[in-house]
């Protein structure tokens, strides 16, 4: 189960993961809520505070993202998963790291190559060795032969990248229910 995996527990629901190190459990909700997010899901655990959240809040209209500097500004990191950033358009999962209130690193995971930040390169060298960037990253079999379909062998890159943030961070691993009970 990967953790984007972890967050269909909430069908119906477009959702956001988030994980907070250096904040506890309660600050990370209170910083959510006052941005009209309420935790579906939260708990800590592998030295992180966790929760999921809606993506937007439909009840008042609420589309804008959250503002997870605001959340981190006083100290802390986080690390936030987009699973569905725009399920209508199609867009893919996406991926944020701030500390102490800056953004270090942020990419979507249709693009690992344009990473934007304080330090766009934070992971690369877990990227690398995922093969998710880099010189052997960019499949050229379609080049030569016309059947081919790259599509076929990079079924799991999604899994791939999650795999490489949760090593970067240590983030725990899925499923997050079974370690503490959902709110």
């Amino acid at each position: 189960m990967t953790l984007i995996d972890s967050t269909c527990e909430f069908p119906g629901h477009e959702v956001n993961l988030v994980f907070a190190r250096g904040l506890s459990r309660s600050v990370l909700v209170a910083g959510l809520r006052e941005q009209n997010r309420e935790a579906l899901a939260q708990g800590e655990a592998g030295g992180w505070a966790w929760a999921v959240h809606d993506m937007a809040n439909w009840e008042i209209e609420d589309y804008d993202g959250i503002d997870y500097t605001r959340v981190c500004a006083s100290g802390g990191e986080i690390v936030v998963i987009v699973t569905e950033p725009c399920s209508a358009k199609a867009h893919g999962p996406n991926f944020t790291y701030l500390r102490d209130g800056k953004p270090i690193v942020h990419f979507s995971f249709e693009d690992v190559e344009d990473r934007v930040g304080d330090n766009p390169d934070y992971m690369s060298a877990e990227l690398l060795a995922a093969n998710l960037i880099g010189p052997d990253a960019e499949c050229l079999a379609w080049e030569t032969d016309p059947s081919h379909d790259c599509d076929e062998h990079d079924s799991d890159k999604e899994e791939r990248i999650l795999r490489a943030i949760a090593a970067c961070f240590g983030l725990p691993s899925p499923p997050l229910a079974q370690e503490v009970a959902a709110a």
